[in-house]
């Protein structure tokens, strides 16, 4: 854009306020544009003079214009452009004042006015500064005072206010501040640089609230106590601005008369043109970078800010409008030029967000990779470690073995908690690559939470043989289990493992000790069998370590189980903390030395107020777990079966094993030995309400080839005839002799089986002796055999003689005999018996009967009549029977034969009863002896009769 020479002629101020350029005229007319530069309003701000000052206070609608004609005093009015004039539709004018210089008539040089309109400066070109104080707005009245005076012409005056307004003031040859408000004000001006700055050099940086001024060697910053900074930039300045954090500088054509005026007579007008040339730079101080620089081909007359653009007005007309680039675009900018600390202070500036941020830093270490330098390009690439694909990365470090570099990535990955199972495994076989133990204890011992993954460190640890720093990861994070089986499967210390597992919670020791409780068994048999038998009997608490720090030569001497167990607890607490144990620092001394080192002794201890309730598992469940442990295992069985903390349903299954394992161990030992498990064995079934299965003491006594849990079980069941035939079947005589002597009398049918036993054969026979006599005897007093069946029992082999059964055969003989005549002689009393009866029935059937007392029966008074007489010949008053009335005749019954009569009649009754129960008859002729003289009895009972047959 450019302006026309009219225009550039009639234009003596061009000033930007918060919306719009203002133009002040020399006719003293303001014109307003717009941000498409068309004019949006103008009006005659002053009568005489011309506009040279014109400023907006920022973010306001007040406007001040300053009009100057060297006949008179500058003229300053106040507008408001938000109110307007109803009779010119001007902005209106809220105060008009004419600035004084001591009446002396000096151009204006610098304008400046306080934020809130209560105060503004002047600086005339004489050296003098007029402040005017007042209510502008409401034109209330102002006060002028000359503030400073001096030889050299005022070239800036910038008001800087925070807790208190200091005017600062420059000179050709001086900056100065002045206290205008505060405890300092009054007081003279305070120099703050001998050395000034020329017109439109200095201004003030709204941001950082100082003065910045521009001379030919730098560019300097001022605050309330002096320089502040400054930055190196030489050549000669002719203005300066702050615009968006840039210092905006122009710089005036080359003053080098000699060499201009040769160019001049050379080459004329174009000549001229190339010494008139400006210079425009723009400046980021912070940064320390020049963001814009070009060479103009005409003078700079005009330099402002507005709208986040910059404008350059120059002398002959022409407006250039400089646009800053976005943020990617400086960036790509920058990585073109490899300048990546200057994008990277850039973007902490601005406070980018960290993702963009580490895209830089990313690309800076990509940079310093290809150049060779790893180090820096790692510190570049841990700066981005928030947002990088670690892959790309450690694929880089992998290709140029930079292992190094590889493991502080890797560290800086875990303690970003950006690292993965697999980062974990990289970064531990780099530590074992290089050997580096220190490393991988700080790695692994590193407080705080947890930054990798806790499996596959313990995993690589064990796979790389650091198994004390798998054993101390595992106790830190309360992986018992690992602990264990660290101790048990790596290091082998099984003592230690134990002394671990005893420390734990039930719970937690119940799953260790019963995984490794077989090996356990091997090594500490009798810890291992102590802790098995505490917890399944209800008993089992944590042990606490109380440790006590004493001083003890140090020797390599290795003691019983006691020394063994303080020991194991001692390394242990070297390696890793076990709950509740505090760890001694104390070095140990170096080897062959014989000096005396402080060891921490540990002594186990259980208290009963810690005890964690638990559920006590079956008994059983550890029974697997005692193989090829048959010691162990009774102890452990004993130990329980003797315990009130095992449930009674758990006994039985603790019996049965446990009278196995003695059967077991009976037939596994020496002959001495033997005994006493059999013993124990026979102790143990003898005792009363042991709670175990018959049929599992038949089983495993049978399967031991142990005779004596037969013969008890036999015994308590009753089955004696199964304990004579076990002593039958084992071919033990005297066995059977004592069995036969103890059951005998309770079971006869003993003895025709003993009679068949003792005659089986010549060896039993004679082992036997007189044993058969006495049995013969009790066969034969007992009725126990027919002498058939006894003939027939020992005519089944040839043992038995003739001699042997001749006493017997005798007697039997002798006896039959006499039992036949004896049964003739009551067949013939029971005939005669018969015949008399049936005699006197058919009397008393068929002839009178003749009644000849003559007493009565009862009451033995002489009959009279009414007389009853009776065929049984009891005669009787009739009035001593009791006869009732109605009484039928055959209803009336001698009263003495009326009791035998009645027991005649419940015999008969009971007989014709007892006949149709066929199932006593059946039992009546199962237990005879004799089956032909019950089925006789029954006979005459009517079993059989015709009545009985057809029911």
């Amino acid at each position: 854009m450019a302006l026309t020479s009219a225009q550039q002629s009639s234009t003596r101020c061009v000033v930007a306020g918060t919306k719009n350029i203002f133009i002040g005229k020399p006719n003293g007319t303001v014109q307003l544009l717009d941000q498409s530069f068309k004019l949006a309003r103008s009006w005659k701000a002053h009568d005489h003079g011309s506009i040279t000052h014109i400023k907006q206070i920022p973010d306001t609608a007040y406007l001040l214009t300053l009009s100057e004609d060297l006949s008179q005093e500058p003229e300053l009015r106040i507008w408001s452009l938000d109110q307007t004039e109803k009779r010119t539709g001007y902005p209106k004018c809220l105060c008009t004042l004419t600035v004084q210089n001591g009446r002396k008539n000096f151009p204006v040089t610098s304008f400046t006015v306080t934020g809130d309109l209560t105060q503004l400066a002047v600086g005339f070109g004489n050296g003098a500064v007029t402040v005017v104080r007042g209510d502008f707005i409401h034109e209330r009245g102002t006060k002028q005072r000359t503030v400073f005076e001096s030889e050299e012409p005022i070239t800036g005056l910038e008001f800087r206010e925070a807790n208190a307004t200091a005017l600062y003031i420059a000179t050709t040859s001086r900056i100065l501040a002045l206290a205008i408000t505060g405890n300092k004000q009054g007081t003279p001006a305070r120099t703050l640089d001998e050395n000034g700055c020329d017109v439109g050099c200095m201004t003030l940086d709204p941001q950082s609230n100082e003065i910045v001024v521009a001379r030919d060697d730098a560019i300097y910053a001022y605050g309330p106590r002096g320089r502040a900074a400054s930055y190196a930039y030489e050549g000669a300045k002719k203005l300066i601005a702050v615009c968006n954090g840039y210092v905006l500088i122009v710089s005036p054509p080359n003053n080098n008369s000699a060499r201009s005026s040769a160019l001049r007579a050379f080459g004329g007008a174009q000549v001229n043109d190339i010494l008139n040339t400006s210079s425009f730079t723009i400046l980021n101080t912070d940064l320390k970078f020049i963001g814009h620089q070009e060479s103009l081909s005409s003078q700079v007359g005009t330099l402002f800010g507005i709208w986040g653009e910059i404008y350059l007005l120059t002398v002959d007309g022409k407006l250039f409008r400089y646009h800053e680039k976005t943020f990617q675009q400086k960036l790509d900018i920058l990585y073109q030029q490899n300048r990546y600390i200057l994008a990277i202070s850039m973007a902490q500036k601005y406070k980018v967000d960290s993702v963009q941020q580490n895209v830089i830093f990313r690309k800076y270490g990509d940079y310093l990779y290809q150049k060779g330098e790893y180090d820096t390009a790692m510190q570049q690439y841990l700066r981005a470690i928030d947002n990088t694909e670690p892959s790309q990365i450690i694929r880089k470090f992998l290709d140029h073995q930079r292992i190094r570099n590889l493991i502080e990535y890797l560290e800086e990955l875990h303690e970003h908690h950006n690292a993965t199972s697999d980062h974990t495994t990289l970064l531990l076989n780099c530590y074992a690559k290089l050997k580096d133990v220190d490393k991988l204890e700080e790695f692994i011992r590193q407080p705080g939470d947890l930054k990798f993954d806790l499996d596959t460190a313990i995993l690589m640890c064990r796979q790389g043989g650091y198994y004390d720093q798998a054993a101390f990861l595992a106790r830190r994070h309360n992986e018992h289990g690992l602990v264990v089986d660290i101790l048990v499967e790596n290091l082998k210390k099984y003592a230690e493992a134990l002394a671990y597992i005893v420390r734990l919670e039930p719970k937690e020791a119940y799953s260790n000790f019963m995984k490794y409780g077989t090996v356990l068994l091997e090594h500490c048999s009798i810890e291992a069998t102590q802790l098995f038998i505490d917890y399944f009997t209800g008993s089992f608490r944590p042990k606490k370590d109380a440790v006590i720090v004493q001083e003890a030569p140090v020797t390599q001497e290795s003691g019983g189980f006691g020394t063994m167990a303080t020991s194991a607890v001692q390394n242990l607490a070297a390696l890793i903390p076990l709950p509740y144990m505090t760890m001694s620092t104390a070095q140990p001394p170096s080897p062959g030395s014989d000096q005396k080192q402080t060891v921490n002794q540990v002594v186990e201890t259980t208290t009963e107020d810690d005890f964690i309730e638990y559920e006590v598992p079956k008994p059983r469940v550890a029974f697997s777990s005692f193989v090829d442990h048959p010691d162990q295992f009774v102890v452990f069985l004993e130990a329980c079966i003797d315990s009130e903390g095992v449930k009674t349903e758990d006994k039985t299954d603790l019996y049965t094993t446990l009278f196995e394992m003695y059967l077991h161990k009976a037939g596994n030992t020496e002959a001495d030995e033997n005994a006493e498990w059999e013993r124990k064995a026979k102790s143990l079934i003898e005792s009363k309400n042991v709670p175990i299965d018959t049929s599992n003491i038949l089983l495993l006594s049978d399967l031991e080839k142990f005779r004596d849990g037969t013969i008890l079980v036999s015994e308590r069941q009753g089955l004696r005839f199964d304990v004579f035939r076990s002593y039958t079947a084992a071919q033990d005589t005297r066995g059977a002799i004592k069995a036969l002597h103890k059951y005998g009398p309770e079971e006869p049918q003993l003895y025709p089986a003993a009679l068949a036993y003792f005659t089986s054969s010549p060896e039993i026979l004679e082992e036997a002796g007189t044993e058969v006599e006495a049995v013969l005897k009790i066969i034969d007093e007992d009725g126990l055999m027919a002498p058939l069946q006894v003939i027939q029992t020992l005519s089944t082999n040839a043992v038995a003689t003739m001699g042997l059964v001749k006493k017997y055969l005798s007697s039997t003989v002798e006896r039959e005999r006499s039992e036949i005549a004896a049964n003739r002689r009551l067949i013939s009393s029971y005939r005669a018996d018969t015949t008399q009866k049936l005699s006197e029935i058919d009397e008393l059937a068929t002839k009178p009967a003749s009644f000849s007392a003559t007493r009565c029966s009862a009451c033995g008074t002489t009959l009279d009549l009414p007389t009853v007489h009776f065929l049984c010949k009891h005669s009787f008053h009739q009035r001593c029977l009791n006869i009732a009335e109605g009484q039928e005749p055959d209803d009336i019954e001698c009263p003495f034969c009326s009791q035998q009569n009645q027991t005649v009649r419940q015999i008969r009754r009971a007989q014709e009863e007892s006949a149709g129960r066929h199932e006593l008859f059946a039992d009546a002729l199962n237990r005879s002896s004799d089956k032909y003289s019950t089925i006789s009895d029954w006979f005459g009972r009517g079993v059989m009769g015709m009545q009985a047959a057809s029911e």
